[in-house]
């Protein structure tokens, strides 16, 4: 694929990250409640991570391992959150993560976006496997997994160390893994 795809869903749109989005991705990403809820965001969170983040989605994109998206509401077009599958090129499989803006939680719209990309990584990208974890302390993430039709696969103790200013020392963290495999989401597909 040549240019950055756009993909549509009911509500939202995925699409590149533009320099424009930096003040919207600076204020949301900047809320502690997203950096509580992520693996590796860094808190506080600058102007400078957000051209890093964009840079690396513009690099993965070239490179073509990684597929980073802003998600916007379609009735405003502004960035609201952000989603991506990191690529195993090897293996056929990529790690799913995503975050959402706090002011759009609770609207079933990171499902939406889960389910649009997922959609994008098995039709597009042909991938055999696509994974996803979430902290032990992040149950919503977790729900999203499930009403997308993934699978738990395993939990993993003190897995991560949590890292940042905001945390006063650094802390182990617990993540679960879910899991979609090419046979199920063909299955998932054939029974709606």
């Amino acid at each position: 694929m040549k240019d950055f795809p756009k993909l549509l869903s009911g509500r939202l749109i995925l699409d590149q990250i533009k320099p424009s989005d930096i003040p919207e991705i600076v204020a949301y990403a900047g809320n502690i409640k997203i950096v509580e809820n992520t693996r590796t965001m860094p808190h506080p969170y600058f102007e400078e991570d957000a051209i890093s983040w964009m840079n690396m989605a513009n690099q993965g994109f070239k490179a073509k391992n990684n597929y980073i998206f802003a998600i916007r509401l379609k009735e405003t077009q502004k960035l609201i959150g952000g989603i991506g599958l990191t690529l195993d090129v090897d293996n056929n499989r990529a790690e799913l993560g995503y975050w959402l803006a706090e002011k759009f939680w609770n609207n079933g719209l990171t499902t939406e976006a889960v389910k649009t990309i997922l959609k994008f990584g098995f039709e597009q990208l042909k991938l055999n496997k696509v994974v996803a974890v979430y902290l032990t302390t992040n149950e919503a993430s977790g729900k999203v997994m499930l009403k997308n039709g993934m699978v738990k696969e395993g939990e993993f103790k003190d897995h991560d160390k949590k890292r940042g200013s905001h945390i006063k020392e650094n802390k182990y963290v617990s993540l679960i893994q879910y899991r979609m495999l090419r046979s199920e989401y063909e299955n998932l597909i054939n029974n709606l």
